[in-house]
């Protein structure tokens, strides 16, 4: 935080993103313990996504915008999609399209090890935030026992197939400056 964050407080944004990872992470005991997807695990999940608006609204009226903040946000959002898309796989008949909901961003993260020029810059796109609220909603709605199996799995498949297209747009572009 020391190197990317220009300010002298951290602010309310950063403390708004601190308590949704607070909240990601307080659905990790439920999953350890057996108690995978339900009511509660959603209601908490619906809390961060809520919480996820408040912060950068916070960040921007404060004027505490920053690109560790941005980063914070989105690392925010990664985990708590992550520990999401566990419970949706263990307690649903969801498989590896609930992986994909979660792991998208860590494959992601994988790949700029092997090809580098992934880690360059990309512009801010409306795109990309609209499609992570989807992948997020969509993993909230896997968490509640109202879809028929088949419905859940249809809803999964769509919601990570806006997720890969939405990486491979990104791929394709970086790729295309890479040179």
């Amino acid at each position: 935080m020391r190197r990317g964050y220009p300010h002298g407080r951290i602010g309310a944004c950063n403390t708004v993103t601190l308590i949704r990872v607070a909240l990601a992470l307080a659905l990790v005991p439920p999953l350890m313990a057996g108690q995978s997807a339900g009511w509660m695990v959603a209601g908490i999940a619906v809390v961060a996504l809520a919480l996820d608006g408040v912060d950068g609204w916070l960040a921007r009226r404060q004027g505490l915008v920053s690109d560790f903040g941005a980063r914070f946000d989105m690392e925010a959002d990664s985990i708590l999609a992550l520990i999401l898309s566990l419970h949706v796989v263990a307690g649903s008949e969801v498989g590896a399209e609930g992986l994909i909901l979660g792991f998208a961003r860590y494959a992601f993260l994988v790949a700029m090890l092997l090809w580098p020029w992934l880690a360059a810059p990309l512009p801010q796109k409306f795109r990309r935030k609209t499609i992570c609220v989807v992948q997020m909603a969509t993993l909230i709605l896997l968490l509640l026992p109202i879809l028929t199996p088949d419905a859940a799995i249809l809803v999964a498949r769509l919601a990570a197939a806006l997720v890969v297209w939405s990486f491979a747009v990104d791929i394709l572009w970086l790729r295309e400056r890479a040179g």
